[in-house]
This record gives C-alpha cells, structure tokens and sequence, in this order.
C-alpha cells in the first residue's frame, strides 16, 4: 500500500521520500520513482528509533527545506500475537502483543512527533495514519493489530485537534481505514496454496458488499484528496476504503 500511494503521489509531482529499515528496499523504490520521472530521497531508518527518525526529517529538511506530507505506512501483524483457532487468548505471548502494539501505534507516534514537529514550525502539513477495518470492527484472531489500530483512530483525533487548536489550521490529521487487501503478510489466511479462497477470505467476500477485495491503487484518491487543499476543513477524520464492509450488517 504504501508503494502505491508514493508512485501516485510521485506521479502527481509530490517529491516523496521513503523511509524504511533495509538500506536495498528503499533505494530500490526510490530508483524505480526516478526511472519514472519522480523526484524521490531514499531514507534508511527505523520508525520506532527516534534518533534515526531525527536524522531522516533533517536530511529532508536540508534537501527539500520542508516536509508538507506525512503518511504513516509502518505496520503489520505477527504470528504470535494471532489467536488461531486451536489456541485461547490464555496462549497468546504478551511480548509478541507489545511488539504488534509498538510497530502499528507506537511508530506512528513517534514519525507525528519527529516529522510533525517540522510541520508545526512551518505552520502547515499534512499527516495521515494507515488505520484498518480491525479498528472499527476488532476482527477474530488479530488480537493486537485490531487493538493498536483502534488506537491509532483515537489518536489520529487526538492528535487532529491538538495540532490545529496550538498550531494553526493548515495543521491537519487523518486517517484512512483500508478494508480486505492481499498483501504479503496475510497471503497465506486468505489464500490457498492452489490460489483458491481460504473460508476466512470467503468469509470476508461474504461481508464486503462490492464481493472482491480491495486493490492497493485503489487508495490513491481519497489519500491524495486528504493530503490536498480539496479538503482544508477535513480533520480529525477515519475514511474507510472498504468495499462496503463497514457499513453492512450481514443482513
């Protein structure tokens, strides 16, 4: 997801800068931006490190002289913080709960800390979190996901009047709430080996209205809406993308 929402931006002549842990993965993104006539800065650094965090915001700073976009992309699962259906919530490891809770909330926190910070001084900027449907409807199994994003809902609005009510109105917060997307992580719950609906994804289909899941460009537009002047008095907001899953009682 976030790949696509930089190759859309970049494309819209954002320059856009990408920041992740591994030192190939990102120069590689970076390189594919500039291959298609983006202006993209590779930044390795971890969202959970603040001092690395530090550095990326004042390369940018010292590159572009502002940071007006902040997306939030970090995040993910882990197996162990999982409730699989021969296990109890008594089984689950605490330690792996925390880890889930620190990658989806804790980052976020701390990138609106470091790179909203920037912002603040300049008086304008845009931040939006990657939240989930888990948020709004916690979903079985994905303990600690679902409870890190109905997190990062509260403080998106948090943050959202914080910002605007001591910085000034062109200081915005957001957030878009993805629904069911076939990604890496959860491949292997949603698909069978031979490429067929697992009863977890049917399911899902059974629920999502639009009977498909969701495709990673289709996030373009309403994140590209938040981030523009299209919505100066949208704030404090959690848009679902969702085919309809949020808004159907099964019934």
């Amino acid at each position: 997801m976030g790949g696509s929402l930089a190759a859309h931006l970049a494309s819209k002549g954002v320059k856009v800068a990408i920041l992740g842990r591994t030192g190939k993965t990102v120069h590689n993104k970076v390189k594919h931006l500039q291959e298609n006539g983006g202006e993209a800065l590779a930044l390795v650094a971890d969202a959970l490190d603040k001092t690395s965090l530090e550095n990326a915001r004042n390369l940018i700073l010292s590159q572009w002289g502002q940071i007006d976009i902040l997306i939030n992309a970090a995040g993910g699962n882990m197996g162990a913080a999982t409730i699989m259906p021969d296990q109890s919530f008594f089984d689950m490891d605490t330690d792996a709960f925390e880890k889930v809770v620190q990658l989806n909330l804790s980052s976020a926190v701390l990138c609106c800390q470091v790179f909203g910070w920037a912002m603040a001084n300049s008086g304008k900027g845009n931040i939006l979190n990657i939240s989930s449907m888990a948020a709004q409807l916690p979903l079985t199994r994905v303990i600690g996901y679902s409870a890190a994003k109905a997190a990062l809902d509260n403080f998106t609005k948090w943050l959202a009047v914080e910002m605007a009510t001591k910085y000034g109105e062109k200081l915005r917060v957001n957030a878009i709430a993805p629904g069911f997307f076939i990604g890496e992580q959860n491949k292997k719950l949603l698909l069978n080996d031979d490429g067929s609906l697992t009863a977890r994804a049917k399911t899902i289909i059974d629920q999502t209205p639009m009977r498909r899941f969701g495709k990673a460009e289709e996030l373009n537009g309403v994140v590209e809406y938040l981030v523009s002047e299209a919505a100066s008095f949208v704030t404090g907001v959690v848009i679902p993308v969702d085919g309809g899953f949020s808004a159907f009682s099964g019934v």
